[in-house]
């Protein structure tokens, strides 16, 4: 019954790819473990969970790693997208763009112009 609760988590997990991932039930609480890619997706399935079971939910216990802390995230460029929209998806603020830009300077030239396809890293902000 938690399980079903918390389908929404589950099925992101899928989504991302979480490795190594593992879900049981015991006595009413659900167990997941695994290992996110980045602490972008790690914060993404724990935003999920909180979602679904409030701030501090009993009913679950989730032990989340991160496969590649030296980054937030790696970003794959669309169509349309600027540094600042990227900034403002990932941080809040758009502002957040030169981060952004300083973390990818071996690609970029520019911070107004990248291109579709181009994978940029979403440095850690400390």
């Amino acid at each position: 019954m938690v399980k079903a609760k918390y389908q929404s988590v589950l099925d992101l997990g899928e989504e991302l790819n979480i490795q190594d991932g593992n879900v049981s039930e015991e006595n009413g609480v659900l167990k997941v473990n695994g290992t996110a890619q980045t602490q972008y997706e790690k914060n993404l399935l724990w935003d999920n969970i909180k979602a679904v079971g409030g701030e501090n939910p009993t009913d679950i216990i989730a032990d989340i790693k991160v496969a590649d802390s030296s980054v937030y995230h790696r970003h794959t460029v669309t169509s349309g997208e600027t540094l600042g929209k990227i900034a403002k998806h990932y941080f809040g603020d758009a502002m957040k763009y030169k981060e952004i830009f300083a973390a990818n300077s071996d690609i970029l030239k520019n911070p107004d112009v990248i291109y579709p396809d181009q994978e940029l890293i979403i440095p850690n902000l400390s």
